[in-house]
């Protein structure tokens, strides 16, 4: 292909379709529940487009999947990428009702599920009655057709007309149900080869996916950027330290993203353990979603190379912050100075703009193509913007060179392991148990997992604290919230702070569990 047809591939969504024809027997994706080369993985998603229509699904419209770590996950990735459609992927972590939750909301005209999940798909499936097409993968379900029974008549070759689809992810609600992160205009994403950070080297290198496709940064990172790169992706089911290791040893890996609680359980493992894997292939690690220790990244330097990047920016857009391994030893801590494209600001409290070493709220410019809104909800667009500029609740402080240095973030948010936590959705159920008469959920300090979830309680009068209270509380909160996002631990005080206006302080209930 000449360069003219390269660039229509990135703007029809049709990159897999470029790479299938250059390099269609290279490995595309490999996982415990099958593999698949660019052509096979490009055949079947003109197969699927093909079904879709069949059933008035096209441009425009929505498909929600909720799935493991499979190759059919992709499939309808690549898919919906070049036949105009919403993709939305769903934790499947959440209870059946949540989930069912997002595919009604996000006006899903096609549910995808993984049925070795459990019950839990079945029970969203009650929830979300509109979609006009059912599939499944990994079993049977009642009222849903087989994914690969489903697609396998259909004609493999590109589809005619192709037209760039979109993702629209969800965050748990700060207060209320989830919302969906949503662009009217569409980004077309070229190949990171060359002078990119990642630098791709299309059918040599090869991804590592070490979270969950659901998640924001995995789904990027880990495989978006490295197939429309032309590189193919090795998905693991779920974390495991040693079992990553070998896999960066079996399958030569260059490139993969991690949290800081990855590097923690890969530093803990037994030195000989350590030694038994070769990771000299590895040429790209980019870690963010959640601060790392100092030291931690250090040894991680020190046993991986200079090979280790750092960002921090949003998936609504903006930030622009990234480091590479020698440049971060020079500013051990820093998340980066960003280029002069991009424009971010640190304001105090009262919207000023503080000077060089003082700590105050991030902001970042939103770009002007493509910002995010939230999906059927102006309200909450609206207060989401200062002017131009939004923030992610981070805290933190530019030194004299222009480097920027988180130092905590806004009480609203918790982040455990990478995955965001939003307190009031945790509150609100606490709060109607019959012992409880007020509550404020925060993160506390974990070693592994930068932080763990902690419910602070004020209970009526006449009730009494207890450790019998505590599991109760906590097995109340997992009987109506996926598990990750319930307290480890419950403390009790005699009142809990609010404002005159009523509202909690989270930040001064948070602060003195970080003190030291």
């Amino acid at each position: 292909m000449s360069e003219v047809e390269l660039e229509q591939a990135v703007h029809n969504g049709m990159l897999i379709a470029y790479h299938a024809q250059h390099q269609g027997d290279v490995s595309a994706v490999v996982t415990e529940y099958g593999d698949r080369t660019f052509s096979e993985l490009n055949a079947n998603a003109n197969r699927l487009v093909r079904l879709l229509a069949q059933h008035g699904i096209g441009s425009g419209d929505s498909v929600a999947i909720v799935c493991k770590n499979r190759p059919e996950f992709i499939e309808t990735l690549v898919a919906t990428t070049r036949s105009g459609i919403r993709f939305t992927p769903i934790n499947f972590h959440l209870r059946g009702e949540e989930i069912g939750y997002i595919v009604d909301n996000c006006d899903a005209s096609a549910f995808i599920v993984d049925t070795s999940l459990g019950d839990v798909v079945i029970e969203a499936a009650e929830h979300a009655p509109n979609a006009k097409l059912k599939l499944c993968v990994g079993g049977e379900a009642a009222g849903f057709i087989d994914f690969a029974t489903a697609i396998a008549t259909f004609d493999g070759s590109d589809i005619d007309n192709p037209s760039l689809g979109s993702r629209m992810l969800y965050t748990s609600g700060t207060t209320g149900q989830p919302k969906g992160v949503y662009r009217k205009q569409r980004i077309p994403e070229a190949p990171m080869w060359n002078d990119t950070p990642a630098g791709y080297t299309p059918g040599k290198d090869r991804e590592l996916v070490t979270g969950p496709a659901y998640h924001a940064a995995p789904l990027l990172i880990d495989i978006v950027q490295a197939l429309w790169s032309g590189v193919g992706i090795v998905m693991m089911d779920r974390w495991d330290a040693e079992q990553a290791l070998g896999l960066i040893d079996e399958y030569k890996i260059t490139h993969t993203h991690m949290v800081a609680t990855m590097f923690h359980r890969l530093l803990s493992l037994p030195e000989e353990t350590k030694a038994k894997y070769d990771i000299s292939s590895m040429k790209f690690l980019i870690h963010g979603a959640a601060p790392c220790p100092v030291h931690v990244k250090q040894d991680m330097i020190g046993w991986f190379g200079p090979v280790i990047w750092e960002y921090y920016a949003a998936t609504e857009g903006g930030g622009g912050f990234l480091v590479g391994s020698e440049e971060w030893l020079t500013k051990p801590g820093t998340v980066g100075r960003p280029g002069p494209e991009f424009d971010n600001k640190i304001l105090n409290e009262e919207g000023g703009q503080v000077s060089v070493g003082e700590i105050g709220t991030i902001y970042m410019l939103a770009p002007e193509n493509g910002r995010f809104e939230y999906y059927k909800d102006d309200a909450k667009t609206d207060k989401s913007y200062k002017g131009d500029y939004f923030t992610l609740g981070d805290m933190g402080y530019f030194d004299e060179d222009g480097y920027l240095f988180l130092t905590g973030r806004s009480a609203e948010l918790i982040i455990s392991g990478g995955v965001n936590i939003y307190p009031q959705e945790i509150d609100s159920e606490i709060i109607k148990h019959e012992a409880v008469y007020d509550v404020c959920t925060i993160g506390v300090p974990n070693d592994e997992w930068g932080e763990e979830v902690k419910s602070i309680v004020q209970l009526h009068p006449g009730m009494t604290a207890s450790t019998t209270l505590s599991d109760e509380l906590i097995t109340w909160t997992r009987e109506r919230l996926a598990n990750f996002k319930c307290p480890r631990s419950i403390d009790y005080v005699a009142e809990l702070p609010r404002t005159a206006a009523g509202k909690i302080q989270r930040r001064v209930v948070r602060q003195p569990y970080w003190e030291s």
